[in-house]
């Protein structure tokens, strides 16, 4: 059984079907890690280079967040977007726009909490430099960005790397409809559950490739970042 339903999978992998739901996922998960990195970057650098009262306990916080369990998060976006709930007038639950939500709120800890700490670990030498050279609260923003530029690549591409493997969040806020909520990972539970593996193999193939293209990126940049 197990050979035959590698078999169908491998023959699976050239349907329009599977890619329709490659894409989907792609969609999804890249919008998420996009608004996510426009928001979590930013912030990281502000809380990275700022000194102040609290603010041990604000990077614990952020750190608990990047061990948000996906299940919890499910349930708090399906509440607020529930007929009942604060933007159940938006009518977003069970669209790929829902499914967006859950996955950024997964997702903007993860890059905040990397780059909080990859801005933290720039000597202070080089922003001690770039104040005596002048440079003022945005300039010295700029040149933390650039100092800690592979980390940031490094917190986009963890953040993309969790989100797009999650299932429970988006599976309780899209609700894997064919053709419009389906992504990778509820189409492989879907599948399991009817006792249809083919399909569920070739998904899981194509995240197995992805999870092993972003762990060859992550490395390579973690080396850079260590060898620098």
């Amino acid at each position: 059984m197990f050979l035959d339903s590698i078999r169908q999978a491998l023959g699976l992998l050239a349907s329009a079907e599977v890619w329709s739901i490659i894409l989907r996922s792609v969609e999804v998960s890249g919008t998420a890690v996009a608004v996510a990195a426009v928001i979590g970057i930013p912030l990281g650098v502000l809380i990275g280079l700022a000194r102040f009262p609290g603010r041990g306990a604000v990077v614990a916080v952020i750190n608990t967040g990047m061990a948000l369990p996906p299940v919890v998060v499910g349930l708090i976006v399906f509440m607020i977007l529930s007929r009942s709930g604060p933007l159940g007038s938006l009518q977003l639950l069970y669209t790929k726009q829902a499914m967006v939500l859950a996955q950024l709120v997964l997702a903007v800890p993860l890059v905040l909490g990397i780059t909080v700490s990859g801005i933290g670990g720039i000597p202070r030498e080089v922003l001690m430099q770039a104040k005596s050279l002048g440079a003022g609260r945005l300039q010295l923003a700029l040149a933390a960005l650039n100092e800690a530029k592979l980390t940031l690549v490094l917190a986009i591409i963890a953040g993309m790397g969790r989100i797009i493997a999650e299932v429970g969040a988006v599976m309780m806020v899209g609700g894997n409809f064919k053709g419009e909520t389906q992504v990778m990972t509820t189409t492989i539970l879907e599948e399991v559950r009817k006792g249809e593996y083919a399909l569920g193999l070739a998904l899981g193939i194509i995240l197995l490739t992805i999870a092993l293209a972003a762990n060859a990126v992550m490395s390579r940049i973690q080396g850079g970042v260590m060898t620098r």
